[in-house]
C-alpha cells in the first residue's frame, strides 16, 4: 500500500483509540450525574429536572464516541454462520464487500447529521421539556461520532483491501 495510505490508517487508528478510551470514562461522569440526582432528591429533598436528559445525553455520547473504537477492536456483533471456517484472507476480501454497505450508510447518516445539527443551530432548537437545553451540542457530538465511524469503516475498507491481497498494513 502506498504510505499515504498507511499514514491515513495510522493517524485514523490512534486518533479513535484516543477518542474511544476517553468516551469509556463517560460512564463514570453519567453515573456521577445520576448519583447527585439521587442524593440531592433523597437527603436533600430537591427533585432535579435536568438529570435524566443529561443522562441521555452522555449515555448517546458514551456510545457514537466509542463506536469507532468499538469498530477498531472488531468487538461488534457479527452474525458468524461461515465466516469463522474462511482463511484470513478470504474474511478480508468479504469485509471489503461487506464495508461498503456501512460506509455507505455511515456517509447517509453522516450527511442528516450534519443537516440536522445545522438547523439546530440556525433556529435555536431546545428540547421540549421543563430543562430545554439547547439540541445543537448533543447533535454536533453525534455527527462527530459518525464521522468517527465513517473515517474507521474507511480505515477498515483499507487494512481488509490490503489484507485480501496479502500485503496487510502493518
Amino acid at each position: 500500500m502506498p504510505e499515504p495510505v498507511k499514514l491515513f490508517v495510522r493517524s485514523v487508528d490512534t486518533f479513535n483509540r484516543w477518542v474511544g478510551r476517553f468516551s469509556m470514562r463517560l460512564i463514570f461522569v453519567m453515573a456521577a450525574v445520576l448519583l447527585y440526582a439521587t442524593f440531592s432528591r433523597v437527603v436533600l429533598g430537591i427533585p432535579i429536572n435536568w438529570v435524566m436528559e443529561m443522562s441521555q445525553f452522555l449515555l448517546s455520547a458514551y456510545y457514537l464516541l466509542g463506536g469507532a473504537y468499538s469498530m477498531q477492536l472488531d468487538a461488534h456483533v457479527r452474525m458468524d454462520l461461515f465466516y469463522g471456517r474462511l482463511s484470513p484472507r478470504r474474511r478480508a476480501a468479504t469485509d471489503v464487500f461487506t464495508i461498503l454497505f456501512i460506509i455507505f450508510y455511515l456517509a447517509v447518516l453522516f450527511a442528516g447529521g450534519l443537516s440536522s445539527t445545522e438547523y439546530a443551530w440556525s433556529y435555536n432548537q431546545k428540547n421540549y421539556t421543563a430543562w430545554a437545553p439547547p439540541m445543537w451540542p448533543i447533535k454536533a457530538i453525534m455527527t462527530f461520532g459518525i464521522f468517527l465511524m465513517l473515517l474507521q469503516a474507511i480505515s477498515a475498507f483499507l487494512k481488509d483491501f490490503a489484507m485480501a491481497r496479502g500485503k496487510p498494513i502493518a
